[in-house]
């Protein structure tokens, strides 16, 4: 396994996307199941890093890097008044709790809420559907990005 860099920026997103997931669920008194993978089990809401990107930008001698997690909420079953309404509340509350904590990947950056996308038939798909268990559920689930700045 390599070892860190000196600039860890990856690690820190994904644990400060984390760490706000579940400091805001608990602020709210949301129980939100929050993992910084895929889960092997799915009880809504449920949050969780699903996908991390990363863009450098390369300027005379500086380099800037945007690391992105994409989180995915998972609201409840699909397209459900309940599951919206839940959605609403959940988005608008986190993007001001996310502003509040610019902070929060460290000392020397910036993570940002940049992005919000419904997927209203959102299903798991490294979980093969099996003649027990029946198809794997849909969920009415929200992709948030959160952007990380750092620069050296």
């Amino acid at each position: 396994m390599p070892a860190l860099t000196r600039y860890p920026l990856a690690a820190a997103v994904r644990a400060a996307a984390v760490d706000l997931l579940k400091d805001y669920a608990a602020s709210e008194g949301v129980k939100l199941q929050v993992w910084p993978a895929s889960p092997k089990s799915i009880e809504p809401p449920t949050a969780f890093v699903d996908l991390m990107t990363e863009q450098i930008d390369h300027t005379q001698s500086i380099r800037q890097r945007y690391c992105r997690a994409q989180v995915l909420v998972l609201h409840g079953t699909f397209d459900t008044k309940e599951a919206v309404t839940q959605r609403d509340a959940f988005v608008d509350g986190f993007m001001e709790w996310c502003e509040e904590n610019l902070d929060a990947a460290g000392p020397n950056t910036t993570l940002m809420l940049v992005a919000v996308d419904d997927e209203p038939q959102w299903s798991p798909d490294w979980r093969p559907a099996n003649v027990t268990n029946g198809p794997n559920p849909v969920y009415y689930a929200t992709r948030i990005t959160l952007e990380g700045f750092a620069g050296n």
